[in-house]
């Protein structure tokens, strides 16, 4: 390398910062922090807090000294976004990690996804936790009956959602039905969900009358819940269908309605399925809802019609709350934290198919 090009290069460099001096602050950020938390009492939150007020305060310092205020300005508040990320974050993680710690025993635990309560007693308990036995019991009933309400709630919610943002966007025109059900979606989406559990008790207390607890009476509760989601989510897809293409479909003679089933509604396809499956995703871990309209049950319930049916969230709240055997609650315990890791996962692979589906639906851009 000539002179001229040395000369060049550090003309250029001149007044910044070498690219690894952010791994060296941080470097010296952990080792000063960790001889901060030495002497008050060593733990890992905060290690992890006083290393990040280092770093921030070392790297702005070093950056205000080398390359001035401006650039100083610029790092810190790339450390105030990096950290308030990491800090949400954190509890992700935090919920993520314990559940998979204190669900995965539960998980593995033979029979557990294929076996129902009936049957399982305290006396099982008591055996597993003193005599080291295996654990009895899973969660198959309220795996069955998540799926069931789940699936007759969304039979339920997405063609009264669609139908409706279909009104909003293309028949509405700011008309004062319109208006209305705006206001009244807006209402229903901040709406508690043990209201939506005690408007659908009562309507079928009404109908049916006193004591009415099925997975139908469940979906309506859960319907409620979803029909503001999918409302929300279809409008917002079918306004950005272009104009242009309405339009064209028009100037060839096609009527409105057709053109809604076999233009707007395909182009939209990818943005209302995805925003379906988070619904469901939203609804599928509700418990309060559930415990009054469906009860709980520790038998296999088929039909979704007719007497209680257990879920995976009244599942593990009763766990919780009244253990099989109250004096060794560990197993019960164990049976929770199992059911929430599955839940866990039901509602990651909902999310996964929401982006799968979004994808394989998107419009083609190509030719």
């Amino acid at each position: 390398m000539t002179a001229t090009a040395v000369r060049k290069r550090s003309a250029l460099t001149k007044g910044q910062l070498p690219k690894f001096a952010p791994y060296i602050v941080l470097a010296v950020a952990l080792i000063v922090g960790a001889a901060i938390l030495a002497l008050i009492g060593f733990n890992a939150f905060g290690w992890g807090l006083v290393s990040a007020i280092l770093f921030a305060v070392g790297l702005v310092s070093w950056s205000g000294a080398v390359e001035g205020a401006r650039k100083a300005k610029d790092r810190l508040a790339t450390c105030l976004v990096v950290g308030a990320f990491l800090i949400a974050l954190l509890p992700l993680i935090s919920v993520i990690w314990t559940v998979l710690v204190n669900g995965i025993p539960g998980l593995i635990t033979p029979g557990f996804l294929g076996t129902s309560m009936n049957g399982v007693t305290g006396a099982f308990d008591n055996k597993a936790a003193e005599d080291g036995a295996p654990v009895l019991g899973g969660i198959y009933h309220a795996l069955l009956g998540t799926i069931q309400i789940t699936l007759l709630a969304t039979v339920i919610s997405v063609p009264v959602g669609l139908l409706t943002s279909i009104y909003l966007v293309e028949y509405g025109n700011d008309r004062p039905l319109a208006r209305a059900i705006t206001f009244f979606v807006d209402v229903m989406t901040g709406i508690p969900s043990i209201v939506a559990g005690l408007f659908a008790a009562a309507f079928f207390f009404a109908i049916v009358g006193p004591g009415t607890k099925t997975g139908a009476v469940a979906a309506v509760a859960l319907s409620v819940l979803m029909i503001p989601v999918v409302v929300r989510s279809s409008e917002e897809m079918l306004k950005i269908v272009p104009n242009e293409l309405r339009e064209a479909s028009y100037a060839l003679g096609v009527r409105k309605w057709r053109t809604i089933t076999k233009v707007v509604i395909p182009t939209a396809i990818s943005g209302i399925a995805s925003g379906v499956t988070l619904a469901i995703a939203r609804v599928i871990g509700e418990t309060a809802p559930i415990l009054v309209t469906a009860g709980f049950a520790t038998t296999i319930n088929n039909n979704v019609f007719g007497g209680w049916m257990a879920s995976l969230p009244t599942f593990i709240y009763t766990q919780i709350l009244n253990p099989t055997s109250p004096s060794n609650p560990g197993p019960s315990d164990q049976r929770a934290w199992g059911a929430a890791l599955v839940l866990i996962i039901l509602v990651m692979l909902l999310n996964l198919g929401a982006r799968l589906i979004a994808r394989i639906f998107a419009p083609k851009t190509g030719r």
